[in-house]
């Protein structure tokens, strides 16, 4: 009966530890991220130490952008690049960019637009018979040791028309089914891919939490051939080391291979040759990456190359990873060590660790002796607690869980092995918690039932909406008219001057609250915060009804209260005898069908809106500046606002990054119905004769309007005046459509 009953005791823990060991034998996502955090935290602590073995980064930076121009560069540029990285003794070339299209400044493309524009025949014929672009960069990377990237993605493409420029042998069970799986390529061009002596996938993929922890060595595009197995293709970092050793084979050794034993018979890959090095991969063929983090010496700056500014000798034997750390190209990851890394840095890195022999790795027998170690931990616990030693059992728990970091640690420290503490500890620590602790335990499982989580986190109208219809928590949109609004803070640098970090916080938080107070009591939606801005709309998630003269009401009072704002801050400034910087904003409104919805990706999203309007209403905020005004609202605003406020029109603006020019307003608050009539009469005026090139009528306009509400556009017409005269002494063409093209955002 004591047995029966102890037996009973035992059976929740021992059903506890059965369950945690099918868990782990699962290991779902959430347990390899538990890991994968870990083994994050140890590269942070102790990350791999940077030696030049002969990599370097030919960075198409910032400063290269602003020097040879946007991106993409004419093929003529980057033949120029490749050229000198070869003549200045580059052992390899890889190219982590893709050059899918046609260069579009080529002559084939250009010559076309110029026989439109020009007639002149022998120019243009003339113009036929310089090269093509891609032709030239085909020379180039023919006559030098390069190596073009592409892209394999998970979604089914166009037939393949990669030609393999490697051989490939392998030793032990075919590697192909253990290999990372791609059904669609994106190329080069042909011409391009058939003059480099290399091709190489620059694949990355992401692991949980979006990082980057490792890189497939070899991938897999599936096909036909051999019951669909497929082709295999090389990395971006193999086919550069295979290029500077001029090695043509890669082996691939798998499980079965002569000295290469696993637990099974066919438990992957092992390791792959090629040249003269050896590259420890997992069973999927995959490369950890062992951070270093940011180095700059590993880095050259393309320009320097370009403009000749490094030694003859500086490249000799080198392997290049050309790409780009410019925010805007969006070839950015994230790293165990860096949130932010460009693309190109990863396959250097693993690069260097291929050449210096320096390797993360995960042994296939891990899982197993992680599975031991939780077995024999789990039923230590089990049986010192079922006898009433829970002092001695804690000792046990605490003992076990430090030697599971410690001997992680060490294995990670002295043999860049990677074993998981985490699990362990917390499988201890599960079984002494329930036998201890069973009816706390259980309490706890009730108060775990989160009851109104979304209300402190999302706006109550969308919680509602939610609440409803909860699939409506996932990607997409919906095209819906709604009124935006941009505002931001003018000057902002000199303010922000006058505190410390904390003190500038509180600042903005101050500021904005106020600022947010009037977008909320008027329907609106703030999409987001972008430093001292905010981006906000009406009519979604919910209707709202006049939302354009809701959102243009906001307008107004933001600005008066912003005024209120400065006042007051003046004050505090004069009590605490510090200068006073002014609190001026500018605010842009428009009115468009856009796209809202939740807007990123899956692992995270928010609700926001997008469309060419967004852009417009951005645009109109950046110029109110050159106006000499603190708002401007698009011609679709004003329209639907035209009963309600007074608006007076400012200009015919074609922003930057716009074909068609906008008919945009500004609003007068508090405007007087009569006196108001009467003023928008002579600004009319003043603007017609502006537009017909009457430029003395338009003077006399002005003068006649200028002071008007308290001179609140007299900024504006100084501007309207400086223009005028202007082009009354280097008039516009005669075809001159009164438009104004902004220069800046």
């Amino acid at each position: 009966m004591a047995i029966r009953k102890r037996l009973s005791a035992l059976a929740p823990a021992l059903l506890l530890l059965a369950s945690l060991l099918g868990l782990r034998a699962a290991d779902p996502d959430l347990l390899r991220g538990l890991r994968a955090l870990v083994f994050d935290e140890y590269q942070r602590l102790s990350p791999r130490a940077w030696e030049d073995v002969g990599i370097r980064i030919v960075d198409i930076d910032e400063e290269s952008l602003a020097r040879h121009g946007q991106w993409p560069w004419p093929r003529t540029v980057v033949a120029k690049l490749t050229q000198k990285m070869a003549e200045m003794g580059a052992a390899a070339i890889a190219f982590d960019i893709v050059f899918a299209e046609p260069d579009r400044t080529s002559p084939a493309a250009i010559v076309p637009i110029w026989a439109e524009l020009v007639d002149n025949p022998e120019a243009l014929a003339l113009a036929r018979t310089i090269p093509d672009h891609d032709d030239v960069f085909a020379a180039a990377l023919r006559e030098t040791p390069s190596v073009l990237g592409f892209v394999l993605s998970g979604q089914a493409g166009a037939p393949r028309t990669i030609e393999p420029k490697w051989g490939l042998a392998t030793a032990g069970a075919d590697p192909r089914p253990f290999l990372p799986t791609y059904r669609g390529t994106t190329s080069n061009l042909a011409a391009l891919e058939a003059a480099a002596k290399g091709l190489g996938s620059f694949t990355t993929g992401f692991d949980i939490g979006g990082i980057v922890r490792d890189i497939p060595f070899l991938l897999r595009l599936a096909g036909t051939k051999d019951g669909g197995l497929g082709e295999i293709y090389p990395s971006l970092a193999a086919e550069a080391l295979r290029v500077a050793q001029d090695a043509s084979t890669y082996v691939v050794r798998s499980v079965g291979a002569s000295g290469q034993t696993g637990l099974g018979t066919e438990t992957g890959i092992v390791d792959v040759k090629v040249g003269a090095f050896t590259v420890k991969t997992d069973a999927a063929g995959r490369v950890k990456l062992y951070d270093t983090g940011p180095v700059p010496a590993r880095v050259v700056p393309a320009w320097r190359i370009l403009a000749g500014e490094l030694p003859e000798d500086a490249l000799d034997g080198l392997v290049l990873f050309v790409g780009t750390s410019a925010v805007g190209l969006k070839d950015l990851r994230a790293t165990p060590l860096n949130p932010v890394a460009a693309g190109v840095e990863i396959h250097a890195q693993i690069a260097e660790q291929i050449v210096g022999a320096v390797f993360l790795e995960r042994p296939d027998w891990a899982d197993g002796a992680e599975f031991v170690a939780l077995l024999v931990l789990g039923l230590l616990l089990i049986a010192l607690l079922s006898i009433n030693r829970a002092l001695f059992g804690a000792a046990v728990l605490v003992v076990g869980i430090g030697a599971a970091f410690t001997a992680s640690w060490y294995a990670f420290q002295a043999h860049r092995l990677l074993f998981d503490p985490v699990y362990p500890a917390l499988t201890a620590l599960a079984i002494y918690m329930l036998q201890s602790l069973a009816s706390f335990l259980r309490s706890e499982a009730e108060r775990r039932q989160v009851r109104g989580a979304f209300g402190r986190y999302l706006a109550p109208a969308l919680v509602e909406q939610l609440a409803r219809d909860p699939d409506r928590l996932q990607l997409g949109g919906e095209m819906k008219p709604i009124t935006l609004m941009f505002m931001d803070i003018r000057g902002f640098t000199p303010i922000s001057e006058q505190f410390d970090a904390h003190g500038l916080t509180r600042f903005l938080n101050r500021f904005l609250t106020r600022m947010t107070g009037h977008v909320l009591a008027s329907g609106g939606t703030v999409d987001k915060y972008m430093g001292d801005a905010i981006m906000a709309f009406w009519n979604a998630p919910m209707d709202v009804a006049d939302h354009p003269k809701k959102a243009l009401a906001a307008a107004l009072s933001m600005l008066a209260d912003a005024k209120a704002f400065d006042a007051e801050w003046r004050a505090e400034r004069a009590r605490d005898g510090l200068a006073h910087v002014p609190v001026k904003i500018g605010i842009g409104v428009n009115t468009g069908i856009c796209c809202v919805g939740n807007m990123g990706a899956e692992q995270r999203f928010d609700y926001s809106a997008i469309g060419d309007d967004v852009n417009l209403c951005s645009r109109l905020e950046g110029q109110s500046k050159a106006y000499g005004l603190t708002l401007l609202v698009a011609e679709a605003t004003a329209e639907a606002c035209a009963d309600a406020f007074a608006l007076l029109e400012v200009d015919l603006l074609r922003v930057k990054g716009k074909t068609r020019p906008a008919r945009i307003y500004t609003a007068v608050p508090n405007a007087a119905d009569d006196a108001f009539a009467d003023w928008k009469i002579g600004h009319d005026a003043a603007l017609a004769a502006y537009r017909k090139q009457d430029w003395q009528t338009a003077r006399d306009a002005i003068a006649r309007v200028r002071g008007r509400g308290h001179g609140i556009l007299d900024g504006y017409y100084s501007i309207l005046e400086a223009r005028i005269s202007a082009y009354a002494a280097d008039p516009p063409p005669s075809d001159w459509d009164g438009v104004h093209v902004a220069t800046e955002k």
